[in-house]
């Protein structure tokens, strides 16, 4: 079940007065997100990311093509009762406690207060701010900012959260705590829109991700699938004699990187189960073998560059 359908979305600004040119945010964007899933929205500055998260949340509407939330246009306004949401560079009033800001969160989506106490100090607490909760937001550091963020957007337990740069400003220990919140959320089946500058995060937590250019939609797909390039195989093995060496460089035009390691282009698993069996014959012990991969962070640059 896909929780979000994006199809042929479209949005275009007015450009200079008078001058009839239009601005193109959007064009003819479409994927869809699975239920359950951690999905990442990526792109340079200016690459419509913002644009089509507002589209999604009501805020802004498109020119054309159609977006839908749990199978309703994302007009409908009952679909924001099962969204959270926390946007880039949020800020609360620095006279609150972060519980008075939770709690005053937790009224605006319809919580009694007779669960507000509990439902506040569950979030705190996930998020490792329960003993910060007392303390007035003035005091906070950016990332604790960013701590009270991630709580404030699952006060009301929605079913789709979209978090806007969740990570910005957090030390390497609490990207990794706000990385198992994240976890633990789409183990409860809950379904993460992500929108990120920090690669390697986005690398590490996301199912599927999209790359926006200029607009339009450059990649979408697997992270897997994204990284992994072309049919190169790379093997990690013991020492390695001059007799086989050659049999890699000569028979199966491989790459060796020294007397343990050795890389080869391999079209179907029936040819590395062949390169594998020599192996084995030859008594050579296997350390390991993979695909090789580039960073998703390469990857990335890679595509923008191409497209400019």
């Amino acid at each position: 079940m896909s929780v979000i359908e994006i199809n042929s979305l479209t949005k275009h600004f007015s450009g200079k007065k008078f001058s009839g040119e239009k601005i193109k945010a959007l064009e003819k964007v479409s994927f869809n997100v699975g239920n359950g899933e951690i999905f990442g929205l990526l792109g340079p500055n200016g690459a419509g990311k913002t644009t089509l998260v507002k589209i999604l949340l009501g805020i802004t509407f498109a020119t054309a093509g159609s977006a839908k939330i749990f199978d309703k246009p994302v007009t409908n306004v009952n679909v924001k009762r099962k969204v959270g949401y926390l946007p880039e560079n949020h800020r609360f009033p620095n006279y609150l406690t972060g519980e008075q800001v939770i709690d005053y969160f937790g009224k605006l989506s319809g919580l009694k207060k007779s669960d507000l106490d509990k439902t506040t100090y569950k979030y705190l607490k996930m998020v490792g701010m329960d003993e910060w909760g007392t303390t007035k937001i003035k005091k906070y550091s950016k990332g604790m900012m960013q701590r009270l963020g991630l709580a404030q957007a699952m006060i009301s337990n929605p079913d789709l959260i979209f978090l806007d740069e969740p990570t910005d400003g957090v030390d390497p220990i609490g990207r990794k705590e706000i990385r198992d919140v994240l976890l633990d959320l789409k183990n409860q089946g809950k379904t993460i829109f992500l929108n990120s500058h920090l690669l390697s995060e986005i690398e590490l937590i996301c199912d599927k991700v999209a790359i926006l250019n200029k607009g339009e939609l450059v990649k979408v797909g697997s992270v897997e699938d994204i990284t992994t390039t072309g049919n190169k195989y790379i093997f990690t093995t013991g020492d390695l004699s001059e007799e086989i060496m050659n049999k890699i460089l000569i028979e199966y035009k491989g790459t060796l990187h020294g007397k343990n390691e050795f890389e080869c282009t391999i079209n179907s698993i029936e040819e590395v189960n062949k390169v594998i069996d020599y192996l084995r014959t030859a008594n050579v012990l296997i350390h390991g073998f993979s695909k090789e991969k580039n960073s998703l962070e390469s990857m990335f640059i890679n595509l923008i560059e191409q497209k400019n």
